[in-house]
């Protein structure tokens, strides 16, 4: 038993001294009126009930369930149909097919302010590839028609597109996986019983695909909702707030204006709604499922 202890223990001390105490100085923060320089006194929930009536945090809370909700269901919807495309690419054996699966990883492997700064370039009004394209087409009449990071319903839709596009790759190799370990014989069978392409989706391949797509939904809401880096790097949560996620108005309050305390104040009021994701997490990940 002592021995079991002995190798035990080497993680428990990391997880103390890296996840322990940073969180309960996070939390000792979030309940006072610390500032940068010192570390104040003890005033319980008054920073988070503060907090609630301040119209910026009002803001910041309404963008990331917007940009949550929006930034999942979009990567659910077109990472599922790059994986169906990549697994019948696969199936077939064409050439080419495994270069195209390490390709589609790119987005995701890009370090996110790399990639992030070269969208800052094509979201430019006077130089945006973006705004070029759409002039060709004949969808505005000059480049400088669309300010995608100086209005503030582009800029949602710019940092949207961002997660979107970085995240596609997580969702497709992860749902390929699940589609390529779900047999052939099962929808041979159902061929042969006469189900369109529909009805074999529908039937077989998203009943089978549930718990790999579960996973990944969860881990993909705990990973946008503390997303930071894209909207830091593109908009630094402007034009007027208008794009601020809490985890950057939590940055912008506790180490830009130094009050530190509500800053983790901010950070620590998604801690309810991960925990709630965390918890059903745990229970997906230790189910058994059944068809």
């Amino acid at each position: 038993m002592a021995t079991a202890y002995a190798f035990v223990a080497p993680a428990v001390v990391l997880l103390l001294v890296l996840v322990g105490y940073p969180f309960l100085l996070a939390l000792y923060l979030a309940t006072s009126d610390a500032v940068i320089g010192d570390m104040g006194r003890f005033v319980g929930l008054g920073q988070f009930a503060r907090l609630i009536h301040q119209e910026i945090f009002q803001q910041a809370l309404k963008n990331t369930a917007i940009y949550t909700t929006t930034a999942v269901v979009a990567k659910v919807v077109l990472g599922m149909a790059l994986a169906l495309v990549l697994a019948g690419l696969g199936r077939h054996r064409l050439p080419g097919s495994r270069l195209i699966r390490a390709a589609i990883l790119l987005p995701w492997i890009v370090p996110t302010a790399l990639s992030t700064v070269a969208w800052k370039w094509m979201f430019e009004p006077q130089f945006s590839v973006i705004n070029w394209v759409l002039v060709r087409l004949g969808a505005i009449a000059y480049v400088s028609d669309l300010q995608w990071l100086g209005e503030a319903h582009l800029a949602r839709v710019a940092v949207i597109i961002v997660n979107v596009w970085r995240g596609i790759p997580f969702f497709a190799i992860n749902l390929l996986a699940g589609l390529l370990s779900i047999p052939d014989e099962l929808y041979e069978a159902a061929e042969t019983d006469g189900a369109n392409v529909f009805t074999r989706f529908w039937l077989i391949t998203v009943p089978l695909l549930r718990p790999v797509l579960a996973t990944v939904v969860l881990f993909s809401l705990i990973m946008t909702i503390s997303d930071f880096n894209i909207v830091y790097v593109l908009t630094r949560g402007g034009p007027i707030n208008s794009t601020h996620l809490l985890a950057t108005l939590a940055h912008q309050t506790g180490l830009i204006t130094g009050e530190i305390g509500r800053g983790a104040a901010t950070s620590l009021f998604m801690l309810p709604f991960l925990m709630v994701i965390v918890f059903y997490q745990m229970r997906l990940m230790r189910r058994k499922w059944e068809w």
